[in-house]
Parts: C-alpha cells; sequence; structure tokens
C-alpha cells in the first residue's frame, strides 16, 4: 500500500487541541499514514503549552509570530513559509482546524501548489464577513480552496451546500474538540482552584478583537455590577493578555472580592474549571462546543455566533455585550433551577468524542456512519 503523506499545520493553541486528537489517530496506522507537524506559532506561549499536554513535537518550526505584527503581515509570511516547506517536501494532502490566519493562508498555499488540503471544522458561519473578524472571512476563504470539507454538524454542511460546495467532497464528522476534551478529563486530575472551597463560580472567558473598546467595558460592567450584589458566587476570570481585554478588565474588576482574576488557565486547568462551573460567561467558539457536552450553560457574549445548533438545543444563549442582558440572565440561571436544568440537560449538538475516527476513515475512502447530533 502507498504511504500517504499528511502535513498538519498547527498556529494556534485552539488549533492544537482540535488538530491533537487527528495527529493521533493517523499516527496509530503507520502502514498508512506519514505524519509530520508544522507550526507556524501564530500564538507562541500557548500553542507550546498545548502541544506539551498532547505530546506533540513538531517537525518543523516556522516560528513566524512577530512583535505588533498585523494580519496581512502574518499572512504573508504564512503562506511564504508553508510554500518553501511544500516544494521541500513531498506532501500528499495539508490539515488545518479552524478559521485563524494560519488556516487562511495554509488553504492559500496548498491552492498555489496544488496539493489537496483538508478543512477541519468547515463549515460554520455567521454570514457576517466582520464578525467575527478576521475568522469569518479566514474560513470562507478556506473553503474555497479545501479538497475535503470536514464539518462538525449537519448545519455546518448545508452552509457550505448552500455556497456550492460539492456534497462528495463534505463529510460529517463531529468536532474533534469534544474528542480532545474527553481524553483530557479521563486522563487528567484536577488542578487546584483560586475559587474558595464550596463556593459555586461561573467561569468566563471574553478577548474577541470584535468587542475591544466600549463593549468590552460594557461586559465587564455588568459582571462588576452582579456579583457585587451577589457575595456568596464567585467569579472566575483568567484574563486573556492582549492589553486590549487586561488593561480594562484589572481596572473594572480587580477590587470586588469574589471576582478572581488570573492569568490564562492551559487547557487542562480550563477543562477541570468548565467541569466545576455553574455556567459559563463566554465569547470563545470553543466553549460554545465543550461546555454542553458538560451539561454547562453558556451565557455567549456575542450578538451572532457561526455555532448555531448550540442556541438552537438550548445549551448555549447569546446575550451580546449588553449589561442589561447579562444580569438578567445570569439571575435567571443561578436563582431558578427549573431554567437552569433546561439549558443544563439539553442536547449536545457537537460530538461523541470520534470525530478524529470520522476524518481518518474518509482520507483512507472509507466509509463511515456520520454525526447525527
Amino acid at each position: 500500500m502507498t504511504i500517504i503523506n499528511v502535513l498538519c499545520v498547527i498556529g494556534t493553541r485552539p488549533e492544537a487541541i482540535k488538530l491533537a486528537p487527528v495527529i493521533s489517530a493517523l499516527q496509530e496506522t503507520p502502514d498508512v499514514f506519514r505524519v509530520r507537524v508544522l507550526v507556524t506559532a501564530q500564538h507562541r506561549e500557548m500553542l507550546d503549552q498545548m502541544l506539551a499536554v498532547f505530546s506533540i513535537s513538531p517537525d518543523t518550526d516556522l516560528d513566524l509570530m512577530r512583535p505588533v505584527q498585523t494580519l496581512s503581515e502574518l499572512t504573508g509570511r504564512v503562506v511564504a513559509g508553508l510554500s518553501e516547506y511544500l516544494s521541500a517536501h513531498h506532501t500528499d494532502i495539508v490539515l488545518a482546524q479552524g478559521d485563524t490566519t494560519t488556516v487562511m493562508a495554509t488553504a492559500m498555499a496548498c491552492f498555489y501548489k496544488r496539493i489537496p488540503f483538508g478543512h477541519i471544522e468547515a463549515g460554520l458561519r455567521t454570514g457576517d464577513l466582520s464578525s467575527p473578524f478576521p475568522e469569518e472571512f479566514n474560513r470562507r476563504i478556506a473553503a474555497l480552496a479545501a479538497s475535503y470539507h470536514f464539518a462538525p454538524t449537519s448545519t455546518a454542511s448545508g452552509n457550505l451546500l448552500k455556497e456550492g460546495i460539492s456534497e462528495a467532497t463534505i463529510y460529517i464528522t463531529g468536532n474533534t474538540v469534544i474528542d480532545a476534551l474527553f481524553y483530557i478529563l479521563n486522563r487528567t486530575v484536577a488542578p487546584s482552584r483560586p475559587v474558595p472551597e464550596g463556593r459555586p463560580y461561573v467561569l468566563m472567558t471574553c478577548h474577541r478583537r470584535e468587542i475591544f473598546g466600549g463593549p468590552i467595558r460594557e461586559v465587564f460592567a455588568a459582571v462588576r455590577d452582579y456579583f457585587s450584589r451577589h457575595r456568596d458566587i464567585c467569579l472566575w476570570y483568567p484574563v486573556h493578555p492582549n492589553p486590549e481585554v487586561s488593561g480594562p478588565a484589572y481596572e473594572i474588576l480587580s477590587d470586588v472580592e469574589n471576582i478572581i482574576l488570573t492569568d490564562p488557565l492551559d487547557y487542562v486547568a480550563f477543562s477541570h474549571a468548565m467541569k466545576g462551573a455553574r455556567l459559563l460567561l463566554s465569547d470563545s467558539g470553543g466553549v460554545q462546543e465543550e461546555a454542553p457536552a458538560l451539561g454547562k450553560p453558556v451565557l455567549i457574549l456575542r450578538d451572532v455566533t457561526e455555532r448555531p445548533e448550540g442556541v438552537e438545543a438550548g445549551t448555549c444563549l447569546l446575550v451580546g455585550p449588553h449589561r442589561g442582558r447579562i444580569e438578567a440572565e445570569l439571575d435567571r440561571l443561578l436563582f431558578n433551577q427549573e431554567e437552569y436544568d433546561l439549558m443544563a440537560r439539553a442536547r449536545n449538538p457537537y460530538g461523541d468524542g470520534k470525530a478524529a475516527s470520522r476524518i481518518v476513515a474518509a482520507l483512507k475512502g472509507e466509509s463511515f456512519e456520520p454525526w447525527e447530533g
């Protein structure tokens, strides 16, 4: 049998998390696949932490990140660096996950080199090119270049079909983040938490660039007001290091006793933090997928989401960066058990922990039962 040379490209921490199960599954069949891993290091420190968690050793590190680098500069460096790599190494297919600049530029480089590109987590859409920015643009460009579209849900598959993508190239797999989440929770022990023992807590993430400025201050004002009134409940917020986030976060939230600000968590700690939380406030895409698998409601700090399945299933609710809505929904879920249970027990639409095996089957040309969540 001819060996298939697969290159997996990773730029950021979320990409490492979601590609790790696929890399592992490919490596389990060395008689079929020869797997190489290339990192662009779009997020240097956070990426390195995640690679270590999943025992991934990159074969090539382009180390492209520069201080105060613009999106256009990063795009150019990824396209040029990956093109040079592909010219020097025989590659049958390139895999990348998600909607970062690394993924978009990887798709472009593969298109220029006429090398098949497999897009993992394909078909997510908000319908608005500016929200989230630049992710909506990135994933649409990736779709144009992809030969394999690994859609996490039937909704994502439907989005691709509406754009004229051939059904023969679309595979509904579930989301690999559920594979990664179960892997971590089943193999690691929860680290100590900064939350006082026995105190319930809400876990928050807030970092997307489209809410920088006024909107993010509105979010922080909402949680400051709410948790100042409800001292028996804690808010745990691992603060993103971007100064556009950390500056207003510490300015507005640091003097409220039951609001706990910490450095960002690695994936092991964050997975266990989600498992222990009462609910989540988040603008993260990954959290919208992971928390429902743990039975945790998510209040989404955005007005639109490319992951509508969670909203439709009732596990997630869009509240936007709007003070009144955030406070009202926190009140409803924290103090009305019936309302809480309706969200906590809703169907998880994102996966069953077998997405990576479906992706590998598709690359082998084997049939499999699509995810029907």
